[in-house]
């Protein structure tokens, strides 16, 4: 069994062990029923999503209903769910091959899909009883019925703890009487079953029930909200007026709706992440388009180099965002497996799978919404006045891929838990940060080597350069938790600093793993601008890691300890041949330019 032959890290241990380019799944490794999947997704978002899109765009909430229905035909609503409760079965890759490639041609439909098919869905299969399973999850898989997910409430958002719905056991013990106000309910207008949570008496965490959408049970919606962006996504808010729910509706046990909330919320950042992939695919190849066509001095306007800085940065980002996207679901796939081989069930295997990569899942939330926002940012720059119109795609685009940064845990969150749970995972011994830890302070007390290293194999530089910026995250992390112990979640600047490092790393590690793997395999020539972006990436990557390093240091380390500590920042961001970042950029925008298109 090949999964157990190559050593899966656990999650958050890419930072402290070696990974081999062998190890990692890339796009190139998708099989035969993959590449069929991606092809119907593909013509399904072509046909029925791409040319309505002004319908979309004109808050047609209908046309987002039966766009769904349609995705419930074709399967593609059940991709994740077991077979005998209706769904297609396939593995974590498969899921999130599908959530990428259907989700690019609307942020509405993208919305309504990935709120149907994660927080709708997955908190039933993953936490319901079998008769639970049974009764919802078939409806669920075929679009029968559509599932709403009723966290938020006007009080309650990133504090998801703190709601004040209350559930109360009737006297003959049966039922539960809910009572509460949520907010931000996407699909809410067009769902029939909603995951609800509430608090029983004065318990210290939340609940979480199944309650059937039914009007005459004193359930009453708002009116639909006028958003920014996603403008057919319905977002209703949601009343429950004595909404009578039997106690068999109960999920998993009282007061574990908070744990459900955060491991529903943990799938649900890898597959936001692998939503925003494909929106940068074509924004690329609608803006190289336009650049090719768009005659400026007699000349197209993608000849410019200013152009071409936008147009490489963009098929840069979006080839590294794919890279950790699937390299981090092959990862939680893999872990799935392990689990079921050991004897866990399907549900405690996909949880603990999951979980197991909570870190990997905020880091790529975070680094996939901002950098589709960024591309689609440049998009409408290169469209120039005609990118602000809502004549062009662009404007469409950039407003809907704001809410990216927001839902799903807003960014900031996002950004302190990936450290938060790092340091937690080194204090169960999970990942043995400070031993790496203790090994970077004693070297920055040691003379550095100025032997001149050989760098003739492909990305030896650069992954030293991966293995020095390691350093600098354990040196800067190390540090505050020895100085801060448990009081560190209070310097939330400091955190955002080094979660910005951590994202930086895995990402750039990512893009580097994979164009090696590729050029071990169909050469280097064929990879040569794909080696170009993997350069480029990781060049602006340390410049980030060379900011948040020294911003960090700088707030807490005071005289020897912060000069100390700043020249290590020095040593381990130091290129020992700088790459012609100019240059790199030129191979990637002439390609892009040459085939007028996104081509990775």
């Amino acid at each position: 069994m090949e999964t157990q032959e190559k050593d899966i890290l656990r999650g958050g241990q890419f930072l402290v062990k070696e990974t081999k380019c062998e190890d990692i799944f890339t796009p190139e490794d998708f099989s035969e029923e993959q590449l069929m999947m991606k092809e119907a997704v593909m013509e399904f978002n072509d046909r029925e999503i791409i040319p309505n899109k002004p319908r979309f765009e004109a808050k047609d909430y209908a046309l987002t209903e039966s766009a769904m229905r349609k995705a419930g035909e074709l399967g593609f609503l059940g991709v994740a769910v077991p077979e005998e409760y209706g769904g297609l079965n396939m593995g974590f890759v498969s899921t999130m091959l599908v959530c990428d490639y259907i989700s690019s041609g609307t942020g509405s439909f993208s919305t309504a899909f990935g709120a149907h098919t994660g927080i709708g869905t997955m908190p039933i299969t993953l936490y319901g009883t079998e008769e639970q399973k049974q009764k919802y999850v078939p409806k669920l898989a075929t679009g029968e019925w559509f599932g709403a997910y009723c966290l938020t409430e006007p009080g309650a958002g990133s504090d998801a703890n703190s709601g004040k719905t209350t559930a109360e056991l009737s006297a003959d013990g049966k039922t539960y009487k809910i009572n509460g106000q949520k907010m931000w309910i996407s699909n809410a207008g067009f769902c029939k079953l909603f995951i609800v949570f509430a608090r029983i008496e004065n318990d210290k965490n939340i609940t979480g029930f199944i309650v059937e959408n039914d009007p005459s049970n004193g359930i009453t919606l708002g009116e639909e909200e006028h958003k920014l962006g996603i403008r057919a996504s319905s977002t209703r808010q949601v009343f429950f007026n004595d909404t009578v729910v039997p106690v068999e509706n109960m999920l998993a046990g009282r007061g574990e709706g908070f744990k459900i909330a955060m491991n529903a919320l943990n799938v649900g950042r890898i597959k936001l992440a692998a939503a925003c992939l494909d929106s940068q695919r074509r924004i690329t190849t609608t803006a190289v388009q336009y650049a090719n066509e768009r005659k400026q001095f007699n000349t197209p306007i993608a000849e410019f180099g200013a152009i071409k800085h936008k147009l490489a940065e963009m098929a840069t980002n979006a080839y590294a965002g794919e890279s950790a996207s699937y390299r981090a679901a092959k990862n939680i796939e893999d872990r799935i497996a392990l689990r079921q081989a050991a004897g866990n069930s399907h549900q405690e295997a996909e949880l603990k799978g999951v979980e197991e990569y909570a870190i990997e899942c905020s880091i790529l939330k975070v680094a996939l919404s901002e950098d589709v926002q960024n591309c689609s940012d440049e998009g409408i720059q290169i469209f120039g006045g005609m990118g602000f119109s809502e004549e062009t795609p662009m404007e469409a685009a950039w407003r809907d891929a704001r809410i990216a940064r927001i839902y799903e845990g807003t960014n900031e969150i996002n950004r302190m838990l990936s450290v938060g749970m790092l340091v937690k995972k080194a204090m169960k011994g999970h990942v043995d940060l400070l031993s790496p830890a203790m090994q970077v302070q004693e070297e920055l007390m040691g003379i550095p080597s100025f032997d001149t290293p050989d760098y003739s194999e492909l990305f030896s530089e650069e992954k030293e350069m991966i293995a020095k910026l390691k350093k600098v995250f354990l040196m800067v992390a190390g540090a505050a938790v020895q100085k801060f112990g448990p009081d560190l979640n209070s310097h939330q600047q400091l955190l955002m600093a080094a979660s910005n490092i951590l994202i930086e790393i895995y990402m750039a590690e990512s893009v580097i793993l994979r164009t090696e793997k590729n050029a071990k395999r169909f050469g280097e020539d064929a990879q040569a601008v794909q080696i170009a972006m993997a350069k480029l990436y990781l060049y602006n990557a340390v410049s980030i890691i060379e900011q948040n390093g020294k911003e960090g240091i700088i707030s807490f380390a005071e005289g020897d300890e912060q000069r100390m500590m700043l020249m290590g920042l020095k040593r381990f961001t130091k290129y020992n041949n700088y790459p012609n970042v100019v240059a790199l950029r030129n191979i990637i925008a002439d390609k892009v330019k040459a085939e007028n298109k996104y081509c990775f």
